[in-house]
């Protein structure tokens, strides 16, 4: 279970996406991020962008926490949304790709094969960022002056940076792996590997409790249709 402070952050996290509302042109409450994930929900949307000067209207120590532990903030949204999406689901998703086939059919598999009087949910053994189908984004707050690209040290990691400069050079648009999905050749189970960086190194063994306590030595193959991937660009500036 999630830390205490964690649980307090999301449903912070929770109630503004809620609640947070601006007056349009009509003088009528419009409901920005609910909005937005009515179409996550329907898979209309697979972007939810958070301006920054939005949550400091409600919340200015929650703007400065995002900005200083920008990492983890991302996660805590993606963990909020995830949850509230369920409430903004009018709908079927009409259009399904592989993976929403493939996670569909393993839940459908574990469902029929568990215990009926045991309480389960069959969806606490995938990653969270397997079940995700959305991206979390936040625009820099109006008062955050951009950094000259020499001043990006160490001490940025993880923090929301603002830079200016010129683009030399984009690479083209490739998938990266965020979580890996395994099977294994002799008990069949399947192993999941979320990746947090650019590179990994894939796993070999199988850690399943039935190869550990047979000691088949079961070895792990990759299923790249029920593994995740994203978007990958790479973008070099340099200073005006």
């Amino acid at each position: 279970m999630p830390p205490k402070d964690y649980q307090s952050e999301k449903e912070k996290c929770s109630k503004f996406l809620q609640e947070f509302y601006a007056d349009n042109e009509l003088g009528k409450k419009q409901f920005r991020y609910a909005d937005q994930l009515v179409q996550i929900a329907h898979r209309e949307r697979v972007a939810l962008c958070i301006d920054l000067d939005d949550v400091a209207e409600e919340d200015p120590e929650l703007v400065d926490s995002i900005c200083e532990n920008t990492r983890r903030y991302v996660n805590l949204f993606a963990d909020a949304v995830q949850e509230l999406l369920p409430q903004y689901k009018e709908r079927e998703v009409a259009n399904k790709d592989a993976l929403d086939v493939y996670i569909e059919h393993r839940l459908m598999m574990e469902q029929r094969s568990r215990d009926p009087n045991q309480v389960h949910d069959a969806r606490n053994q995938y990653p969270p960022e397997l079940l995700r189908r959305f991206e979390v984004y936040f625009k820099f707050p109006s008062t955050m002056k951009p950094k000259v690209i020499r001043d990006v040290k160490a001490d940025s990691i993880g923090k929301l940076v603002t830079v200016r400069g010129i683009v030399t050079r984009v690479t083209e648009v490739k998938p990266m792996m965020v979580v890996a999905t395994y099977t294994c050749d002799q008990c069949g189970a399947e192993t999941y590997q979320p990746i947090q960086s650019p590179t990994f190194m894939p796993l070999i063994m199988c850690p399943s409790r039935e190869c550990q306590t047979n000691k088949s030595g079961g070895r792990l193959y990759l299923q790249s249709r029920g593994s995740k991937f994203v978007k990958f660009q790479e973008i070099k500036i340099q200073e005006h």
